[in-house]
């Protein structure tokens, strides 16, 4: 039941070894961060947020806020190690079906 759900993110996804092309996160109001935590073993992967121009160092043990539907942003490969992610969302459909208000922004 959403009264017992544990999280204030209403969706959860882990990848494992696995580039992301750039890209936007549909689904998700504008006004919405995702958190991404990046583990694994001994990798040295960049995150890239092409809007900005950024690229980050995204070592094991790195936590990340982005809004993900905004801000457009890829994982490039890494040259060695394990790389794993566990991404933290909220979806729209589900709030709207639990009567979760957004921000007007």
């Amino acid at each position: 039941s959403v009264s017992q759900w544990p999280s204030i993110f209403s969706g959860l996804e882990v990848i494992s070894n696995c580039m992301t092309l750039s890209h936007r996160d549909p689904g998700r109001a504008p006004s919405h961060y995702d958190m991404l935590i990046s583990l694994g073993i001994e990798h040295d992967t960049i995150f890239s947020i092409e809007d900005l121009e950024a690229e980050l160092v995204y070592s094991p043990g790195t936590m990340t806020y982005i809004a993900g539907r905004v801000l457009q942003h890829s994982v490039r490969h890494w040259n060695t190690g394990e790389h794993y992610v566990i991404a933290h969302f909220m979806k729209d459909k589900v709030q709207d079906r639990a009567g979760v208000p957004r921000p007007a922004f």
